[in-house]
């Protein structure tokens, strides 16, 4: 499949102890691409480490808010990352406009930044934007209405969910401006616990994919019970059978 990746954050303990084994697991599963986390402080390692597995990256978290944005970017052109994407912004800066609006001109900073090093800009929700809600609808909507056009959203299902949004039609909603979704499952608990492989759990996996035909899927868990290889594989084969 190859619009398919996995966050390399599901596998973080393991990485941290030998990311050239992660990286050599993740290909035999079936996976071309990766997601990585904590970009800067793991470039080196992923500069040679995707080479040596035939894996790209086309998408990448990184703090970006109050960061060496250059140092970031550069960490990403180095290591073939096209989007470099914010993936946490505390809850406390998505309860007023004003906030609101201060966050989306750090990251529109950024993107003007960005085309220097050849990549783009994204950002990634978790549930409380989307818990958030401001004359009537989400903070996350609200926001991504301030944000450049250059930059892109990647929307976290389950997340979403978990704050009380109908997930596919808030994609539907959002639509061209969503270049990746994070496929995960479970029973929407905010602390992360019972995370399942996608379509064992209470998202509705298949309606997401419909909604965002042209999302890059990325595989994620944020804990999981079993065998993080045997949940990663589970999920991956879910989305070969529904999407070859």
């Amino acid at each position: 499949m190859t619009n398919v990746s996995v966050q390399l954050y599901s596998v973080r303990d393991k990485f941290t102890e030998n990311a050239d084994e992660v990286l050599g697991r993740l290909a035999a599963i079936g996976f071309t691409q990766v997601e990585p986390y904590g970009l800067a402080e793991h470039a080196a390692t992923l500069a040679e480490g995707l080479k040596r597995h035939g894996l790209t990256a086309p998408t990448a978290h990184a703090r970006l808010i109050g960061e060496d944005q250059r140092a970031i970017f550069g960490k990403a052109a180095e290591c073939g990352v096209g989007v470099v994407i914010d993936p946490f912004v505390p809850a406390e800066k998505w309860q007023n406009k004003a906030d609101i609006a201060a966050t989306a001109d750090a990251l529109n900073a950024a993107a003007a930044l960005a085309p220097e090093f050849g990549v783009r800009v994204g950002y990634h929700n978790h549930w409380w934007e989307l818990e958030s809600r401001i004359d009537g609808r989400s903070a996350f909507e609200g926001f991504a209405e301030l944000l450049d056009p250059e930059i892109v959203l990647e929307v976290d299902a389950y997340w979403a969910a978990a704050g009380g949004e109908n997930a596919p039609e808030l994609l539907q909603r959002l639509g061209d401006r969503v270049y990746a979704i994070h496929v995960k499952d479970g029973g929407l608990a905010t602390d992360a616990s019972g995370q399942v492989p996608a379509g064992q759990g209470s998202v509705p996996v298949a309606d997401v994919l419909t909604a965002a035909p042209k999302a890059l899927r990325v595989v994620e868990f944020d804990n999981y019970d079993g065998d993080i290889y045997e949940g990663i594989t589970a999920s991956y084969q879910y989305l070969k059978g529904i999407e070859g």
